[in-house]
């Protein structure tokens, strides 16, 4: 209740301390992403802190961010120095930027926090037009586990050390590919709550939102660095606009 586009962020005031939900592959993703950002622009949705932004940034490139969190942005700007990053406050869906870019991209399942299926779709539509002719659209997302989402409902330890530890715990409705998320972190300070709610989307609904939006699949691999893509897992994909 009361979870919107800006509530991810909103309840992560800490984010870059929050080691258990951040991925370590910021070099690989910007150099991937540098290649394709043939103009020197690209637009990142959901920039959030900026963990992949500032290190494209410092390839030479000039990033605009989709940011719905004031939290995430404000965590972002104290970090920059002389990168080129601007940053829109606003839902990453409408892409509601009046530019348009060789590159548009959102990693990490980003994409996932788009909360309905209408919502994803309006978004790769919006990317769409945003792409100049030749333009790649890049989304690193996952295939859903199985064996999870085959549950109602999960609990999870993701983290324990000598002073804290996260339980997260699920809920899924399996017909509207929804997952609702409590991450409860237990410390020295107390208990606390870092909710998440998503929609996830298969590699194949994925595609079919990207040719409903006039986007051809260029590529699909494993990772950044172009590893093959075996359907479980992570996974890179490509779209671009003809």
């Amino acid at each position: 209740m009361g979870y919107d586009i800006a509530a991810y962020g909103d309840k992560r005031p800490d984010y870059d301390a929050m080691l258990w939900e951040l991925r370590q592959d910021e070099a690989e993703a910007s150099a991937f992403l540098a290649g394709l950002a043939t103009d020197g622009k690209a637009l990142e949705l959901g920039i959030g802190t900026g963990r992949v932004a500032l290190p494209l940034a410092r390839h030479g490139v000039s990033v605009t961010g989709i940011e719905g969190s004031s939290s995430m942005v404000d965590q972002l700007k104290r970090k920059i120095t002389d990168e080129s990053i601007d940053v829109v406050v606003g839902d990453f869906a409408d892409v509601g930027v009046d530019q348009t870019f060789d590159l548009v991209y959102c990693i990490s399942e980003t994409f996932f926090l788009l909360p309905t299926q209408e919502s994803q779709i309006a978004c790769v539509r919006n990317v769409a037009e945003r792409l100049t002719s030749g333009g790649r659209f890049v989304v690193q997302a996952t295939v859903p586990q199985h064996g999870l989402f085959c549950k109602k409902e999960s609990t999870h330890t993701r983290h324990v050390d000598e002073a804290s530890a996260v339980v997260t715990a699920r809920r899924h409705n399996r017909a509207e590919q929804r997952v609702d998320v409590q991450n409860i972190v237990f410390d020295g300070g107390g208990n606390r709550f870092h909710p998440l709610r998503y929609r996830y989307v298969w590699p194949s609904e994925l595609d079919l939102m990207a040719r409903l939006a006039g986007l051809g699949p260029a590529s699909r691999t494993g990772d950044w660095s172009g590893s093959g893509y075996d359907a479980s897992g992570g996974y890179v994909a490509v779209y671009q606009k003809p």
